[in-house]
């Protein structure tokens, strides 16, 4: 088999991600090296096998490594057909260094539910316009990877706390259109970023980028009933652009915008 060498790389506009770092390798194998930020590994295909601090660890695939600042490593692939990986690059603001000795000790995690996580927060980041859900998925996944390495200095999980949900609504509603980040929000509002999701999620049952998008999606229906075409719909309910539309309106209606509003024309001219 030749070898392969597959990348991409990118750098979101997300608080505490320094860069995203999906690639699909055969033969390559990294030499030791250190970085200054946090390593979060997923592999999808083959595995891993890397040397941290003498110790010689691999990635499953129900693994989530993660690699601390600082130290050096290595890695090559355990398997003949090589491994594709996904990386996050995290900075110190979301894990201390602090927390680098416990990983040292124990950098592989093994979590089928961190795991699908930490997948959900690269599909979330690899589409414009999610950033809310991208967000939101890092501070809670930064809080459950600090309670793995701090199991028994981990805070309590907070109470619910309807006002403060009941503001965070308030204030979604209002940036309907040009959104808000969960930092911007944690700002305004004065609260934790993970406390804020967690009082919203515990308050209504959905997530704040679940809740924001909803009300989108009922506004780009009564643009489209209103004969509105797609596009303009997506530019004025808040989507980064129709595709994006497109995929939270089929995912909450069934139909595609374009196919709600040609039923909805249908139903009109029978009606005339």
């Amino acid at each position: 088999m030749a070898a392969q060498r597959e990348v991409s790389a990118w750098r979101p506009q997300i608080p505490g991600v320094v860069e995203v770092f999906h690639a699909r390798f055969t033969e390559y194998a990294y030499p030791m090296h250190v970085h200054q930020a946090w390593t979060l590994l997923i592999v999808d295909d083959g595995a891993v096998r890397y040397d941290l601090d003498r110790q010689e660890h691999g990635t499953p695939h129900d693994t989530v490594s993660l690699l601390p600042p600082h130290v050096p490593h290595n890695g090559s692939p355990a398997t003949p057909d090589g491994f594709r990986k996904r990386v996050l690059y995290l900075d110190t603001s979301l894990l201390g260094t602090d927390l680098i000795g416990p990983a040292v000790d124990a950098p592989d995690l093994r979590d089928p539910l961190l795991r699908r996580r930490v997948g959900r927060l690269h599909t979330a980041l690899a589409r414009p316009g999610e950033e809310l859900e991208a967000e939101s998925r890092l501070t809670l996944l930064g809080e459950l990877l600090r309670a793995r390495l701090r199991p028994r200095s981990a805070p309590p999980a907070p109470r619910p706390d309807p006002p403060l949900a009941r503001r965070l609504r308030d204030l979604l509603d209002e940036r309907l259109v040009p959104g808000i980040t969960l930092t911007e929000a944690a700002a305004l509002l004065q609260a934790h970023p993970a406390h804020l999701v967690r009082a919203f999620s515990a308050a209504f049952g959905i997530a704040p980028h679940q809740y924001l998008n909803s009300r989108r999606v009922d506004r780009a229906r009564r643009l489209l009933l209103a004969g509105r075409p797609p596009g303009e719909v997506a530019a004025e309910t808040g989507f980064f652009d129709q595709s994006h539309l497109t995929r939270h309106f089929r995912r909450l209606v069934g139909v595609t915008p374009g196919r709600y509003a040609r039923g909805a024309g249908d139903r009109a001219g029978a009606a005339g």
